[in-house]
């Protein structure tokens, strides 16, 4: 299946609706060329603010200008937009309800050759838990450009997690912040599976490892993680025998933490492929860090057979 870059769609989003309004600005930490936000300072130079490597005055001067009727678009890598600069999204983005949008480049384990310092395996949970946030991870190029026009129409902060790998075109049709969405549905699946962002390969692979064993699974998209779909789950539940989520990020605070909290009331077991309590390290490829962390499809249908048995 063709696959396209999610940063450069990134780019490509914010860049066209800059064409539109003028009051979308956006800014960047040094890192342009790689979250492509460099696209927007080559369509519109006196709109785009290159802070240098300066997350947290990055993100204080966006909220300046987002105070100022501005709605400002902040990019970094993700370990350092949801990390240098908490304090400043906190304090004063997420307590004064404003308008900055933050693009968490390269997050979980895609920087694959820059090891565990520049891999953010906790950033949706960190994100997911703060008030007046918004946390959308979308699962193909499509998708994170309705994300960028969806956390636009957002009166207030909202957090975009975007992988450094291009990924398959799987998400079709209208993106709604804050319901599940079923990529490969079925009246007879047996169990679902759960993912989003670059685990959504994996999810729909172990789909076809389990139609092998004559196990019949949906697939489900978690586009956005907050406000997450807990009705969409507890419904989800109650046509299939078992639940697994998969994910790049630990399974502290991601969609694991998320589903679990969602199915509290529910009966069907659940479990999950995730990054258990431990850092990313670098590697030839990010296919062998998945291979080494257990994000695999086999991984996937492994515990979807162990549930169901």
């Amino acid at each position: 299946m063709e696959k396209y870059s999610q940063r450069l769609a990134y780019g490509e989003a914010i860049t066209a609706l800059g064409a539109e309004n003028p009051n979308v600005v956006a800014l960047e930490a040094d890192l342009g060329k790689s979250t492509m936000s460099s696209l927007f300072q080559a369509a519109h130079p006196d709109r785009y603010f290159e802070m240098g490597i300066a997350e947290a005055n990055m993100i204080s001067t966006a909220a300046g200008l987002a105070a100022s009727g501005k709605i400002a678009f902040c990019s970094s890598f993700a370990v350092f937009a949801s990390g240098r600069a908490y304090d400043q999204i906190r304090q004063t983005v997420a307590i004064g309800k404003l308008n900055v949008k933050i693009c968490g480049s390269s997050s979980g384990l895609s920087d694959f050759g820059d090891g565990s310092t520049h891999q953010a395996v906790e950033d949706i949970a960190i994100m997911s838990a703060i008030p007046n946030m918004t946390v959308f991870t979308p699962a193909d190029a499509d998708e994170v450009r309705k994300s960028v026009r969806a956390a636009a129409a957002i009166e207030g902060p909202v957090y975009i997690r975007v992988t450094r790998a291009d990924v398959p075109a799987y998400t079709k049709g209208d993106f709604i912040p804050g319901k599940l969405r079923a990529l490969k549905d079925r009246d007879d699946a047996v169990c679902a599976i759960i993912a989003h962002g670059i685990m959504v390969e994996a999810a729909m692979n172990a789909s076809d490892i389990l139609e092998e064993k004559g196990i019949k699974a949906a697939v489900i998209n978690a586009g956005t993680m907050k406000p997450f779909d807990t009705e969409g789950l507890l419904e989800l539940s109650k046509r299939v025998k078992a639940i697994v989520t998969a994910e790049d990020h630990s399974y502290i605070g991601g969609l694991a933490s998320h589903a679990a909290m969602a199915l509290r009331k529910s009966a069907v077991p659940m479990d999950y492929v995730a990054i258990r309590d431990r850092f990313g390290q670098s590697a030839h490829s990010l296919g062998d860090l998945l291979e080494h962390y257990g994000l695999t499809a086999g991984a996937i249908a492994d515990k979807a057979v162990a549930l169901l048995n």
